[in-house]
Formats: structure tokens, C-alpha cells, sequence
């Protein structure tokens, strides 16, 4: 970090008055902090890493203090920091402000490999901390477990289901799976048929594996409830509202079955519960029936949850859930993604495969291709429909793909202008129809053309953008002309915040009525 870099960040910082993702602030003018292995596990087990500014006191609203001994402080800090395993290698600089001395150290991420990086004195289960807002907050277990598997290369869907035999699993199915690799591989045909199941991950020691069972079992979820889907469709935008006769669901179902039938039906409940358009072609006058989401974006979807969801003892009790909105179709997958995968590299990057021996299978079961073009397929299906570009998180513990409407679109909050025959009538509407209000019975009404709230493109760029300056809930949904904070909060803000792309201003009140709201540079 460069001497005029720091001077900028600690005006931002007192500015935004608060800290952010990648910046912690220290007083240090009576001394070295004592404790800084919290924050030094949380930056080095995050991508971005972090800096840590010593001089700034947060409860004088981020003065500046100074810092009591530069050279102190860096020798104090550097022990700190070989205290941690893997240890810490920050890098310091530091500068004048407003006549006193303030210093920054620089934290780099620890490679995936490594993680989680954790403080010595306490041990890897109490001393690994997460960065989660301006908070380091201590690792669950299986935060911990997800670096160790990945290190060791534990692959969770080759585990022995010790409850399983070989009698539970389809033998028709499982059959036309070995005809089909003996065909490809006339060698293989050579080896006794235990022999092909161990070589093809189907049993381990003489006991079905959990790929098999969840590719080839009979019932899967006898043994594993929660290895399943849950799909609702709701009549509003979150779950809980409830339409004109007080159903929370419009549909409601566990999906259960094999992964291929698991597949099949998932998509099945999105086309019943999807609108479908009619469109008559000009050119041929021929009907055609377009789907509110495209078909094959959701199938692509569905089977990258089933495929590479975490199915490690950790997530046993968990399904993958699938929640139709009116304006959106959401795909919650336990676990995040897997090594060093990052949602900006979804597609472009090849990833780690978390459980090689399930997709291998599914494969041939189902014609996934396994060759990283699911996520491609997901966003060409999309703007083939014309729709907004597919949104992919990795939240804690759990990986959400979120598949926009037509209803999401900019004209999605317009303002409905509506003649009567003495005055027009405004009214906001979260769907492109007219609404007809105010009018006398008998009235001719005569809609104009919708005049839309002058909100940018892209509402997401738009928040960010406006809250360069901490804002409230209200000023972010007024800025984008929506009268609802809730739905404000629920479609823009906290996504942003679990993306840590927005923070917030009292984090230990997240629902204080003086929160404010500020972008993270």
C-alpha cells in the first residue's frame, strides 16, 4: 500500500464512519491490541484478504488517535502474526495524519490449501474465524470441515453407506450401467462383476457407496430423508405472504426418487407452476407457447444442485430447496462451492469436482454432459428468453441460484398511468398490467402508455452507487421509486450485504431503526 493509499483510507474510513469486509480499525495509542487473532484468521481465510488500520478509535466516531510506537507496534504485531498456523506475513506502512501516526498492515489470503488459518493458542476448532461483514465470527464445524475436505481430498460421495446392501439398489438400472462402460471398455468386461462395482465406485469394500444409492437405489431417501428436493411456488415475492384466500403455498411438494428421477420431477413442478405466453409468429401465423423461465436453464440448474451439493455428514439433514416466486425461482444447494472456485470464475474456470464419482454416474443416467457447461447453458437459455442475467451467491453454507422473469425487469415498478373519464389515477404495481382505480361505475377508461420511475438499468448498480454515502432502508426504496422496505430489503439489500458488497453501520443491531447501509470499496 502506497503512503497516499493509506491517507485516502482513513478518510474513507472516516467518512463512511464504520468498517467494512476487508478493513478493521484499531486504536493503538496506549499500546499494541492484544488480541488481534480473530480478525487475522478472519482476513486470511477470506479471498480478498484484509487490512487492519492502527491510530482510528471507532468509539470517538473513528478520530484520530495515533499510534503510541510505530516500532513497537510492528514488532508486536509481527509476533501476533507467527502465532497463527499457517503464519501470518503482513505487510505494513505507515504515514502522518493530522499531525499523528497511523499505520496499516496488509493481510494476505491464505491459499485455499492452507485453510483454515487459524491461532495457535486455541486450537483449529476454537481459534478459525470467518470474516462475515465488519465481524470475524468463530467457524462452525463444518465451515472447518470444507478446507479440510478439500485438502484431503475427501470425496463424501464415494462413503460407504453402512446401512446399505447391494439389494437395495436397482439391479435392472445397475445393469445397463455395467453393459454400457463394457461396451466403451471391452477389457473391463474381463473383471468378476465385484470387481466392476468397486472399479466404478459402486460399492467400497463390498458395500454400496452413496453415489450408487442416490444414482441406483430403489428409495434413496429410506436412508438419507433429507438427500431430496423441496419445491413451494408462492403467489407473492417471499415466503410467508399469502394470496386473496390466506394459502401461504400454490404448490407444495417433497421431491424424492433417484437423482435422474429427482431431475424430472423438479422440472415437471416448475412447468405446472409457470405461466406460459402464447405467441402467434407474424411471419407464419403458427402458435407457439413460451414458458416463463426456459426449460432447459431450469433442468441445468436442478441437476448442478444434485450433482454438486454437499453430501457430507454436515449436510445430512438438509434438501436442496427450490422456492418459485412471482418474480423469481430460487435454487438453495447446501454447502458453498467447492476449493478454490469463485462465483466470477462459474464458467470460465475448471472447477474442482466435489463429488466425481456421483457425476460420473449421472452422466450417463441422465445426459448431463460434465464438461462445465452447465453454468454457459444457464445464462445463453436466459438471454435467449430475454430475460436478466441468471445471479449465482455463494452464502455461507449454502450456494443460491436465483433465475429472474419478465416481472423482474426494469418495467417491473413502473407507474400505471390510467385516464378516467375526469382525472388520471397513478398506481405502482409490481406486474406490466394496468391497474383501473378510481373510477365511476359505468366510466370508459382509456390507458395511456406506462411512464416508468427513472431508475438506472440495473437497480443492484444503482443501490451501490447511491450508497457510496451510508443510507437508510427508506432512502435506498425511494431512491428506486418502491414504496414496500420490506421488499426493498429482501430483493436488493441483504443479498448485497451477504455478498458483502454493501455493510452495515451498527452490525450488532442489524435491525436497529438508525441502521445505515454503505457500499464496501
Amino acid at each position: 500500500m502506497l503512503i497516499e493509499e493509506l491517507v485516502e483510507l482513513v478518510k474513507r474510513i472516516q467518512d463512511q464512519q464504520a468498517e467494512a469486509q476487508v478493513i478493521e480499525v484499531k486504536a493503538a495509542h496506549r499500546g499494541c491490541p492484544a488480541r488481534l487473532y480473530d480478525t487475522l484468521s478472519g482476513f486470511a481465510n477470506q479471498d480478498a484478504g484484509g487490512t487492519i488500520v492502527f491510530g482510528l478509535e471507532e468509539e470517538s466516531g473513528f478520530a484520530c488517535t495515533g499510534v503510541y510506537d510505530l516500532q513497537d507496534l510492528q514488532k508486536k504485531v509481527t509476533e501476533q502474526c507467527n502465532q497463527m498456523e499457517p503464519p501470518v506475513r503482513g505487510l505494513f506502512t505507515f504515514t502522518k495524519f493530522q499531525g499523528k501516526s497511523v499505520a496499516a498492515v496488509e493481510i494476505p489470503a491464505v491459499d485455499v490449501a492452507e485453510r483454515p488459518c487459524y491461532y495457535r493458542g486455541k486450537g483449529k476448532v476454537k481459534g478459525s474465524y470467518i470474516r462475515v461483514g465488519d465481524a470475524d465470527l468463530p467457524m462452525t464445524d463444518y465451515e472447518i470441515y470444507s478446507y479440510e475436505a478439500f485438502r484431503r481430498h475427501v470425496r463424501d460421495d464415494e462413503r460407504e453407506v453402512e446401512r446399505a446392501r447391494i439389494e437395495l439398489l436397482d439391479r435392472d438400472r445397475l445393469e445397463e450401467y455395467l453393459r454400457g462402460r463394457k461396451k466403451e471398455r471391452p477389457q473391463f468386461a474381463r473383471m468378476p462383476k465385484k470387481m466392476m462395482y468397486e472399479m466404478l465406485n459402486i460399492t467400497k469394500n463390498g458395500i454400496p457407496t452413496l453415489a450408487a444409492l442416490i444414482n441406483f437405489g430403489i428409495y434413496p431417501q429410506g436412508l438419507y430423508p433429507q438427500y431430496g428436493i423441496t419445491a413451494i411456488a408462492v403467489s407473492g415475492y417471499e415466503i410467508g405472504e399469502v394470496d386473496k384466500d390466506d394459502a401461504r403455498f400454490l404448490d407444495n411438494k417433497r421431491i424424492e426418487g433417484t437423482l435422474d428421477e429427482m431431475v424430472e420431477e423438479a422440472v415437471a413442478f416448475c412447468k405446472r407452476n409457470m405461466k406460459v405466453k402464447t405467441i402467434i409468429q407474424p411471419d407464419t401465423g403458427r402458435r407457439a407457447d413460451k414458458t416463463e423461465y426456459p426449460v432447459n436453464a431450469i433442468r441445468e440448474a436442478v441437476l448442478n444442485a444434485l450433482i454438486h451439493r454437499d453430501y457430507s455428514v454436515h449436510t445430512e439433514g438438509t434438501p436442496i430447496q427450490l422456492n418459485l416466486f412471482r418474480d423469481r425461482l430460487e435454487l438453495h444447494s447446501p454447502g458453498t462451492l467447492y476449493g478454490r472456485m469463485t462465483v466470477e470464475q462459474l464458467g470460465v474456470a475448471r472447477p474442482d469436482l466435489r463429488n466425481p464419482a456421483l457425476a460420473v454416474m449421472a452422466e450417463s443416467l441422465t445426459g448431463a454432459e460434465n464438461r462445465y457447461s452447465g453454468i454457459p447453458t444457464i445464462r445463453r437459455e436466459m438471454a435467449k428468453f430475454g430475460l436478466p442475467a441468471p445471479r449465482f451467491e455463494n452464502r455461507r453454507n449454502e450456494f443460491v441460484v436465483t433465475l429472474y422473469n419478465e416481472i423482474y425487469s426494469d418495467d417491473n415498478f413502473r407507474r400505471d398511468v390510467v385516464y378516467t373519464e375526469s382525472y388520471p389515477v397513478y398506481s405502482e404495481v409490481r406486474e406490466p398490467a394496468l391497474v383501473y382505480m378510481g373510477a365511476a361505475p359505468g366510466s370508459i377508461l382509456r390507458p395511456v402508455p406506462p411512464v416508468y420511475p427513472a431508475v438506472r438499468k440495473d437497480p443492484v448498480q444503482s443501490i451501490l452507487e447511491f450508497c457510496r454515502e451510508p443510507k437508510s432502508r427508506g432512502e435506498i426504496a425511494a431512491m428506486l421509486g418502491i414504496k414496500t422496505n420490506f421488499y426493498v430489503m429482501e430483493k436488493y439489500v441483504a443479498p448485497l450485504v451477504a455478498e458483502h458488497r454493501l455493510a452495515l453501520t451498527i452490525p450488532e443491531k442489524p435491525k436497529s431503526k438508525f441502521q445505515r447501509y454503505y457500499t464496501v470499496e
